[in-house]
Parts: C-alpha cells; sequence; structure tokens
C-alpha cells in the first residue's frame, strides 16, 4: 500500500496494491499492523457504512461535535470527488480544504481524522461508498457545514447544481458553524 498526504498533511490518500487477472482482483482494503506501520496512527474502527447515490448527488459537509469520527472512505462502485475540511481551531490548515477523486477503478482510498468536515459529490452514474468510522453516529451532534460557503470556495466539479437532501440544503456557514478547539 502507497501512502501519501495531501495538501492537508493530516489526511492522507491510501492506495492499496491490487492484484489483478482475467478473473478480476483482490486487494486488501484494510490491514491494521500495515496502516499503523505506513501511517503512525493506529485508528479503532468501531462501525462500518454503506452509502449508494446517484449522480450528482452531493453529501455534506458532516461531522459530529462530539464523539467526532475519523473515516477510512472508500468508493466500491463508481467514482466520487471526495472533500475534506479543516474544523480544529489550532490547526495551521485550519479552514482549509482538499479534495481528491476516489473511484472503484484506482481503489484509492481518504483518511479522514476527526475533526475535520466529510462531503464528496458522484461524479459517475451512481457511486457505492463506504467507510469505516472511529466513533458511532451520534445524530445529536451531527453538524452541516454548507457545501457552497463562500468563505470556503470549495472547487466542486459540478456540470449542474447538486441533487441535495434538506439538511444538506439548509447547511450552516462555516463563520457561524460549531468548530472545534
Amino acid at each position: 500500500m502507497h501512502v501519501a498526504p495531501t495538501d492537508i498533511p493530516d489526511v492522507l490518500v491510501l492506495e492499496p496494491k491490487a492484484l489483478s487477472d482475467a478473473r478480476g482482483h483482490f486487494l486488501e482494503s484494510y490491514h491494521r499492523r500495515k496502516f499503523r506501520e505506513l501511517t503512525g496512527l493506529d485508528p479503532q474502527f468501531v462501525q462500518d457504512n454503506q452509502s449508494f447515490s446517484v449522480r450528482h448527488v452531493l453529501r455534506g459537509l458532516h461531522y459530529q461535535i462530539q464523539q467526532p469520527q475519523g473515516k477510512l472512505v472508500q468508493v466500491l462502485i463508481g467514482e466520487v470527488y471526495d472533500v475534506v475540511v479543516d474544523l480544529r481551531r489550532r490547526s495551521p490548515t485550519f479552514g482549509k480544504w482538499t479534495g481528491v477523486s476516489l473511484s472503484a477503478a484506482t481503489h484509492r482510498m481518504v483518511w479522514v481524522p476527526a475533526g475535520f468536515a466529510h462531503g464528496f459529490l458522484v461524479t459517475s452514474e451512481h457511486a457505492l461508498v463506504q467507510y469505516k468510522v472511529t466513533d458511532y453516529y451520534a445524530p445529536q451532534y451531527e453538524r452541516t457545514i454548507a457545501w457552497n460557503d463562500h468563505q470556503l470556495g470549495i472547487r466542486w466539479p459540478l456540470e449542474r447544481d447538486p441533487l441535495l437532501n434538506d439538511k444538506d440544503a439548509r447547511g450552516t456557514d462555516f463563520r457561524t458553524a460549531e468548530l472545534f478547539d
């Protein structure tokens, strides 16, 4: 597995080695010891989540203000543009975002540390996204920052207006959002 930092050093892109032949492929999507050796991190995953979406669906930017979740995100079917925003006030990259294309074809994954907001835009016909998380879902602590917040200035690869649910359409402005110290 190859690990590379993004322009936010705490956010990592992981590329597992896939063994391919005429039958298809095999890969280790997570190996605790290798992950620890390559990243210096040893997250304790407690829950796996899946999200199926069609083209133009935008989910996010989500985070939990208490019980923050680290996430290891991968795409099993299709492709997404994945975005991570640093919400840690004391971080040198506070308020910065990074985006990476994840797809089933490349097997790339992204590590999203606790203290970050996360979202994605489906850029293929449909996408199945799976992510391992380090704390349990707690809807009472879930928060959403507006995907199109002007202060953040995220450059989504939009072909048209995104498909949003009500919660994501009513996301909070970054300047008034609850953040991490």
